[in-house]
């Protein structure tokens, strides 16, 4: 087997330098099954899909994210906070299962001053683990995600399944 190589650290910066795929909105794209963007999600429901980080911050980043665009969670109807919420705990399940992570980090940036890069509201769903600090993340300045998105992607797409979600 072929292992594919990824190097997140270009591939972020030339994110933040403004290089994105020709598209209006890259979680509509995503939603929508747009080839022109990097497809990575797991799990598809009525109004809601979960997808990977493109550039994760660790193995099992995920993004909860609503079909229908809308930029601000007070936007969202009641049923559809309810469906999100609904899916953000199997989420949660689902990567404890596959990762066993010691916690999480989970939220919305919402506004520009937040930090959000994509005005589509999206909940970040973050595992974090005991010992995430390595030598390589002290000696180079930089961080190793150990799992290429692909594989996660793939392991997750089936996890998701097991539970009847997908």
């Amino acid at each position: 087997m072929k292992r594919e190589k990824i190097n997140i650290v270009d591939g972020k910066l030339s994110y933040a330098r403004g290089e994105r795929p020709p598209v209006d909105c890259i979680l509509c794209a995503v939603a929508s099954d747009d080839s022109r963007v990097e497809r990575l999600v797991v799990c598809r429901q009525e109004s809601h899909f979960v997808t990977l980080n493109l550039y994760p911050y660790n193995p099992g980043h995920l993004m909860v994210v609503p079909r229908r665009h809308v930029e601000d969670i007070r936007e969202l109807s009641e049923d559809e906070v309810l469906r999100l919420h609904r899916l953000q705990v199997l989420t949660l399940k689902v990567l404890e299962a596959e990762y066993h992570p010691g916690g999480f980090n989970i939220g919305y940036n919402m506004g520009s001053a937040s930090g959000a890069s994509i005005p589509h509201l999206h909940l970040q769903i973050v595992p974090r683990y005991r010992s995430e600090l390595g030598f390589f993340d002290i000696l180079s300045d930089s961080r190793t995600v150990v799992e290429h998105p692909h594989v996660t992607r793939d392991r997750l797409i089936h996890a998701f399944s097991q539970r009847g979600s997908a």
